[in-house]
């Protein structure tokens, strides 16, 4: 496929770890997985041409040792690195180091990621450069009394942001200005919890707005793209679960407009590689810069699927030195694709992560179906990383047939030994706003705020009771002979088919 990197390590565990090996190997690129001690047997290790422990369970000991995986790289002699998403991916220290010791990071540079790291300064350089950010303000240095006042200003309500990180944290919505003082006291503190950094500015706050984001790519020779948009509008605390191309709500001319706008993000920042430019839109059809996500996003497949490329081969290819693949005029969609993210987590709880053994993983089958997963039969759910078990994307002819294919393909999904979000994904899907596109950022609370699992049907009973006394009937659901479900079936303690609840021996 051309002249790339001789080996590359992939600083990551789970699905992303699987998903960039498997680009790795299309390429002919032999890989280096780095591992905790928790994850001595995990599927990223078993697919790897060869792994290292790099420390114990706990994150900061091990996937965030960024000496010890740089160590790793040059002893194996890898050429470089690529963070995948999550730990280290938008870590500009970790970029820089990566390059004094004469590797390749596979991302944008480390200058790059600081400036679109930090809110306040990112939201500076894109208005200097024409992009419309939401109004507000990020005067540094302004006191909580001050900021009271310009508070007053924009008008209420407001959101209190922190300047560093993401994810929520640090994020106070006010309503009243008799509410300011303790919410801004709260944001910082939160702040720097977080990320360090106590810093905090204001926006207006806009009321269901729509969050779009765009694929954006560089390379190191001024060319610049977008891949087309992504609606991530289904959201549970700040958190993506849902995700779609084309958004149902923008026309040829507005999709235009904000992809121009994602391609000038771009250019302002001196990208290159893969990174995602996220908006808001709210009712009247006004879009606003909201960040830069610097590294391939966890909904990437939907892109893939409706363009039909590859955009972690595109990062290596960039990052090795090559021109983009593609013009901007090469690019269109075709379809519709939807993402759903599995997680194990128990919704009678809160949501509550779910740690446990999948003892059976059998994923759904058929045409437009893809299921990206960390997983196999027999692997486990830790409680030291996101409990995510897979990333099930669905497409089809247009959106309707996209949902259908997705739901049914959730309904053929089997999960024992794990509590899993299933029936909750399930049911977003069958909301009738959602099949309409009526969604925005508030869906979910607004929606479904009171939504839990429904009792498990006698006939889910009865195929549990069935699979209980015959366990190696389980194994002949997909053919696979490494799924290693224990004898007796007793032993599971709990299970669950298709997200259903647990039931207790």
């Amino acid at each position: 496929m051309g002249n790339y990197f001789n080996k590359i390590l992939i600083a990551n565990r789970g699905e992303i770890a699987i998903r960039i090996n498997h680009a790795c190997h299309e390429m002919g690129i032999p890989t280096v997985a780095v591992y905790s001690e928790a994850d001595k047997n995990a599927m990223h290790v078993r697919e790897a041409d060869e792994a290292y422990c790099i420390g114990p369970a706990a994150p900061n000991e091990s996937y965030l040792k960024q000496e010890n995986i740089i160590d790793v790289a040059k002893k194996s002699g890898c050429c470089a690195i690529h963070p995948g998403y999550g730990f280290l991916a938008e870590n500009a220290g970790f970029a820089k180091k990566v390059a004094e010791a004469g590797l390749v990071y596979i991302g944008p540079s480390p200058e790059a990621i600081t400036l679109l790291g930090d809110k306040v300064a990112s939201r500076q350089t894109m208005e200097q450069a024409g992009v419309p950010v939401i109004p507000g303000i990020d005067t540094p240095g302004l006191s909580d009394s001050e900021m009271s006042i310009e508070a007053g200003k924009i008008g209420y309500p407001v959101l209190i942001k922190a300047a560093a990180g993401g994810g929520g944290k640090g994020m106070r919505v006010v309503r009243a200005p008799q509410d300011f003082q303790s919410s801004i006291e709260a944001a910082r503190r939160e702040a720097n919890s977080a990320f360090g950094n106590p810093t905090v500015f204001l926006e207006k706050f806009l009321e269901r707005p729509r969050h779009i984001e765009f694929q954006i790519f560089s390379d190191h020779f001024g060319n610049h793209i977008h891949l087309f948009e992504r609606e991530c509008s289904i959201q549970r605390r700040h958190q993506k679960i849902i995700e779609e191309t084309p958004s149902p709500i923008l026309d040829d001319d507005l999709r235009m407009r904000m992809g121009e706008t994602a391609v000038k993000v771009a250019k302002a920042a001196e990208y290159t590689n893969a990174g995602t430019v996220e908006f808001l839109l709210d009712d009247k059809g006004n879009y606003y810069f909201l960040e830069v996500n610097t590294r391939i996003q966890v909904e990437h497949p939907v892109t893939e699927e409706v363009l039909g490329v590859d955009l972690v081969v595109e990062q290596i290819r960039v990052a090795s030195g090559h021109k983009l693949s593609w013009t901007q005029a090469d690019l269109k969609q075709h379809g519709h694709a939807i993402e759903v993210r599995v997680y194990a987590e128990d919704a009678a709880a809160g949501f509550l992560p779910a740690a446990g053994t999948a003892h059976l993983l059998a994923p759904p089958k058929g045409p437009g179906i893809r299921f990206d997963s960390g997983l196999e039969s027999g692997d486990e759910v830790t409680v030291y990383y996101d409990p995510i078990v897979a990333k099930l994307v669905a497409s089809g002819s247009n959106r309707e047939a996209a949902i259908n294919r997705c739901r049914a393909a959730l309904d053929e999904t089997a999960i024992l030994g794990l509590t899993t979000n299933v029936d909750f994904l399930k049911a977003v899907l069958d909301q009738k706003k959602f099949i309409e596109g009526d969604t925005h950022i508030e869906f979910l609370s607004e929606e479904m705020p009171e939504w839990s699992p429904e009792p498990l049907s006698g006939e889910d009973l009865s195929l549990a009771l069935g699979l209980a006394s015959m366990p190696k009937a389980a194994k002949e659901v997909q053919g696979n002979s490494k799924i290693g479900i224990p004898e007796p079936w007793e032993t599971l303690g709990h299970w669950e088919i298709c997200g259903g609840q647990n039931v207790e021996d």
